[in-house]
Order: C-alpha cells, then sequence, then structure tokens
C-alpha cells in the first residue's frame, strides 16, 4: 500500500514537472477561449438586430452598418481561433520534446527487463497520442467548457424559461459524459493491451518471417495473429460503440433542444413576452452552449486515450527521476570481480544463475564453457549489466557496474551478443557505436582488429556502405566480425564474446583469436562463452557453468582437462554430452 502511494506521489510530481512552464500558456489560452466564446455571440446578436431593427425599420444602411460589424466580429473570432490553434498545436510539439527521448531511453531498457518490443515501442505512441490529442479538437472542447455559463446567462436574460431549457439540456448532456467516462475508462485500458499483445505477435513474426516461411509455420502463426487482432478490434469495437452512441445521441438530443427552444421561443413570442429576433438569437444561443458538451462527447475516446497516455507518459519519467546520477570514476585497469552473485530471467523471476564468483586480472582471458541452458548467457548479461543481480556484485576494479555511469561505463565495455544484430546505418557508424564524429583511424583500427578491414574497402561505398535493416545484404560470418569489431572499438577494458565464432571460418576465428591476445597485450580482459574448443585457443582461464552453477574455474589445460577425464567415466556417454563437456 506505501509502495502505490509512493508511486502515485511520484507520478504526481512527474506530472508537475513534465507541465512545468506551461502553465502560463494554458492560462493565455483559456483566455483567448473565453474572447472566443464571448465573438461567438455574434450570431445572436445579429439575428437580433435583423428581426428587431433592420427588418422592421427598412433601413439598407442599418443592414449593411450591421451586416459589417457582424463580419469584422467573425473575422477576429476566427483569428483567435487560428491562434489557439496553432498555440495548442506547438504545446504537443514542446512536450513531444521534452518527453520522447525519456520515453525512448526507457523503451530501449525495456527488453532487458522481460517486455516485449511492442510494449517498449507503445511507449513512443504514448508521445504520439498526447501530442496528435493536443493538435485535435478535443482541447478546444475542453477549453470551452468552462465557458457554457456564458451562453447560458445570455438565453436566461432572454427569457427565463429558455433558460431553463438550455440549462436541462446541458445537466443531460454533461450527465452522458460522465456516463461515457465510466463506461469507457477501463474498456481503453483493456483495448491498449490488447493493442500491445496483437503488436507484440506481428513483432514476433517478422523477426522470424524465414522460419516462419521455411518450415510452414506461417499459417498457424497467422492464425495466432488473426486472434490477437479479433480481441483487440472486438475491444475497439466496444470501446467505439459507447463513443459513438453518446456521441450520435447528443447530437440528437442537441437539434431537439435547438427546436424546443425555437418552439418555446414561438410560444413566449405569441405570448408577447419575446421579439421575433429573440426566438433566432436564443436558438443560435443555445446550441452554442451546448457545442463544446456535444464536442466532448464526440472526443472523448481521444480524451481517455490522451489522458491514459500521459498517465504512462509520467510513470515512465518516473522512473528515470529515481535513477541517481553516478560519481566519475577513472577508467578500470585492473580487474573483473565477480562476488557471488545471482540472477533471475526478469519478467519470469525464475533464477537462472546463482552464487557463481570468480575473479580475472588485467591481461588474461576467461573462457566460460558448459551444456546449452546451463546458464552462461545469463552471466554474460549480468557482466554487461543487461540483467540486474539478485544478489551479489560484479565489479570492475573494485566498484560495482551499478556505480557507473552508462555514459561512461560504456567505452570501457566490449560486447558481441549472440544475435549481433547491427544498426541501420552506416559500417562506421556501425563499428564506432553511432559516436558523433568518430576519428576515422580508431574505426580502421577496430575493423583491423577484426579482420574486416579488406572485406569493408571491398564494398562499392566502403566504409559508408549503408547495412539496411539487421545487416541482411552480408553473410552471417561478415556481419559477426563488423560486430566484433564494434566490440573492439575504442579498445575498451572489458571484452565479453558470446559464442564469437559461430558463424566464422578458419581464417575468421585466426582472427578472433589474434583479437583475443590484442586486448590481452594492452592489458584489458577478455570474457568468452564457446561451445567450439578453437574459440578458447587464446584463453587463460576456464570456467564451467552447468545447471545455473559454477562447476569449475581454473587455468584452461587443468579445467578441460579435468573436464576429459570425468567425461570418460561416464558410462554410457551421449554424443552430445560428450562434445559441451569437451568445449
Amino acid at each position: 500500500m506505501a509502495s502505490q502511494e509512493a508511486k502515485a506521489e511520484a507520478k504526481r510530481k512527474t506530472g508537475e514537472k513534465l507541465t512545468r512552464g506551461f502553465g502560463s500558456v494554458f492560462l493565455f489560452l483559456f483566455m483567448i477561449s473565453g474572447i472566443i466564446n464571448i465573438l461567438a455571440l455574434t450570431g445572436s446578436f445579429y439575428m437580433m438586430q435583423i428581426y428587431d431593427r433592420a427588418l422592421s425599420s427598412g433601413s439598407i444602411p442599418t443592414l449593411l452598418a450591421i451586416s459589417a460589424l457582424a463580419i469584422g466580429l467573425y473575422f477576429f473570432q476566427g483569428l483567435f481561433d487560428i491562434v489557439r490553434s496553432q498555440i495548442l498545436i506547438r504545446v504537443g510539439a514542446k512536450l513531444d520534446r521534452k518527453i520522447a527521448p525519456a520515453a525512448h531511453q526507457v523503451a530501449i531498457d525495456m527488453p532487458r527487463f522481460g517486455f516485449s518490443s511492442a510494449e517498449a515501442l507503445a511507449r513512443g505512441r504514448d508521445v504520439d497520442t498526447v501530442r496528435s490529442f493536443l493538435g485535435s479538437q478535443g482541447p478546444m472542447a475542453l477549453f470551452d467548457l468552462p465557458w457554457v455559463p456564458v451562453f447560458l446567462i445570455f438565453v436566461y436574460v432572454l427569457h427565463p424559461m429558455l433558460g431553463a431549457l438550455t440549462l436541462g439540456g446541458a445537466v443531460v448532456l454533461t450527465a452522458m459524459t460522465l456516463i461515457a467516462e465510466v463506461l469507457t475508462r477501463r474498456l481503453s485500458t483493456a483495448t491498449h493491451k490488447a493493442y500491445v499483445q496483437r503488436n507484440a505477435i506481428a513483432d514476433s513474426n517478422t523477426r522470424n518471417a524465414e522460419c516462419l516461411r521455411a518450415m510452414g509455420m506461417a499459417p498457424r502463426a497467422l492464425r495466432r495473429f488473426r486472434s490477437a487482432n479479433d480481441e483487440h478490434l472486438d475491444l475497439q469495437t466496444r470501446n467505439n460503440d459507447i463513443s459513438g452512441t453518446f456521441g450520435a445521441i447528443s447530437r440528437v438530443l442537441r437539434m431537439i433542444l435547438q427546436s424546443a427552444v425555437l418552439g418555446l421561443g414561438a410560444y413566449l413570442t405569441i405570448q408577447g413576452s419575446l421579439s421575433a429576433g429573440a426566438i433566432i438569437a436564443a436558438s443560435v444561443a443555445s446550441a452554442r452552449a451546448l457545442a463544446p458538451i456535444d464536442l466532448a462527447i464526440g472526443n472523448w475516446k481521444n480524451v481517455v486515450s490522451a489522458r491514459t497516455a500521459f498517465d504512462r507518459l509520467k510513470g515512465t519519467v518516473a522512473i528515470l527521476d529515481q535513477a541517481t546520477k553516478r560519481m566519475s570514476l577513472p577508467r578500470p585497469v585492473k580487474s573483473l570481480k565477480v562476488e557471488n552473485i545471482t540472477v533471475a530471467a526478469p519478467g519470469s523471476g525464475r533464477v537462472l544463475l546463482s552464487e557463481v564468483s570468480f575473479e580475472v586480472q588485467a591481461g588474461q582471458a576467461l573462457g566460460i564453457i558448459g551444456p546449452s541452458g546451463g546458464g552462461k548467457t545469463t552471466l554474460v548479461r549480468a557482466l554487461t549489466g543487461i540483467w540486474p543481480v539478485l544478489r551479489g556484485s560484479v565489479r570492475l576494479d573494485d566498484a560495482d557496474l551499478t556505480q557507473w555511469d552508462e555514459e561512461e561505463l560504456g567505452p570501457v565495455m566490449g560486447y558481441l551478443p549472440q544475435e549481433y544484430a547491427l544498426l541501420d546505418t552506416s559500417i562506421a557508424q556501425n563499428i564506432a557505436r553511432l559516436e558523433e564524429d568518430p576519428d576515422p583511424k580508431r574505426i580502421i583500427t577496430a575493423a583491423r582488429a577484426a579482420n574486416v578491414h579488406e572485406m569493408i574497402v571491398r564494398l562499392p561505398d566502403g566504409y559508408h556502405t549503408d547495412l539496411g535493416p539487421n545487416g541482411t545484404a552480408l553473410s552471417g560470418g561478415q556481419r559477426q566480425r563488423l560486430g566484433l569489431a564494434r566490440a573492439l572499438y575504442g579498445e575498451p577494458f572489458l571484452v565479453v564474446l558470446d559464442e564469437p565464432n559461430s558463424n566464422l571460418d578458419g581464417e575468421g576465428e585466426a582472427a578472433l583469436t589474434e583479437a583475443i591476445e590484442a586486448v590481452k597485450a594492452r592489458g584489458g580482459i577478455v570474457v568468452v562463452i564457446a561451445h567450439r574448443p578453437s574459440a578458447l585457443a587464446a584463453v587463460d582461464l576456464v570456467a564451467v557453468v552447468q545447471n545455473g552453477k559454477m562447476s569449475a574455474f581454473g587455468p584452461r589445460d587443468q579445467v578441460i582437462g579435468g573436464a576429459r577425464v570425468s567425461a570418460a567415466k561416464m558410462a554410457p556417454v551421449k554424443e552430445g554430452a560428450k562434445v559441451t563437456v569437451a568445449s
């Protein structure tokens, strides 16, 4: 309970922070809305003057003067309306510039905490939702609502009975707005969840398109998507049905009320209590009084969506606000220490690695071997800070990774994951890690270290070659070596390679061995996850990780030799197990 209250308070403060500086703008918009609504009475006054003065007197100059004045007032109303619209559009753009980078920063981190990429990308769409709403008719209706009493008072002045009738209509439409709010609030949340789930399936199918097509899974994947899409459409249809139904009812009630005002006005005119011009003026004013309510009902779905999106964005930014600014630390030069770490999978919370400890000194390389699913990649994610540890510490020169600022830790760490996805930009920018104005010499040095320089310069555009989505124009081995060059860029202190030779030929493996030796020679540390023994040629230490534990650690020949002896004693020995242990 206390935690929920703390989160609510954090979101409230974040909301104040995000809207700071907009208060004066919204006050100005409120005042402009007041001017617009007062000028909206022009039509009512014009009708009264036409019927009660120009027609009764038969004066053409009077008609022209009244018409000229009305045209001028309409012009100013339109001008203020344009100003209000443009200000709201710019408020949306300014809010986007303020929130979008923070939302994208959280979106980058979300997948490593167990969220799907669709859920992560939804944060960016929340920004789009809020910005689009501010540029729509919804905010204008909300700014006009407080000025509805101006029209009610005007109609009441014409005749109390007309004012009471208009007020009754306003109360009914307001009640309908509140009912629509209650009915759509939970439904809007469920619709958003279904939307994210549908997009998650679509994203998964797109990423695995080759497998789906090759193994005949595409029709089943399509049925799975269709099921999720149908659920989303059902919820969206129900949501739209509510908004559409209440919108249609409100429009009908408005027309009925406008006719009722005309009928009652005619009755009062027959009774001698009202002039003919006042009938038309009352009808126009009553319609204008109910227009903001009608517009709000018609846009209520967008209002709820924007409010929900902004609420999620407040939670997103609140997460970043809770992050502590790290003190700058000196570049590590001595050691990597892993102290009794326990790591669980984000999302499920299942413990995948427990009580692992070891130490590697500068100038050494560590090879990590073990069966698939034993916890090797989990260990890599802990070493690089991708996954947080439940217990224990990962330290560089005795400083826990959590003490490092992300931008300072990045240059001292190189990482080649199993899925070495390349960014949709040039080769140079990929190797330079999107560094602004990178030094070409450092890029070429990294490329040479990964033995990929010759391959790059043979391409038509060389280092300026645009790779496109995931670099699919290159072979798996070429992409892996470019990923290795990126990991080696800037001569990081700690280089972590997860199965770096899975797509390499003999030449590539020789280059990998040379790269590991070069990192060691300059006083760096290399951690290599390997299934193939060739990747361990340059390592000094070997750790065996299986069943979420580290079962052995020590000099390479000693650990591998011991593992082979243990494997030889096992009877019978399965071929798959033998290959795994031997590696």
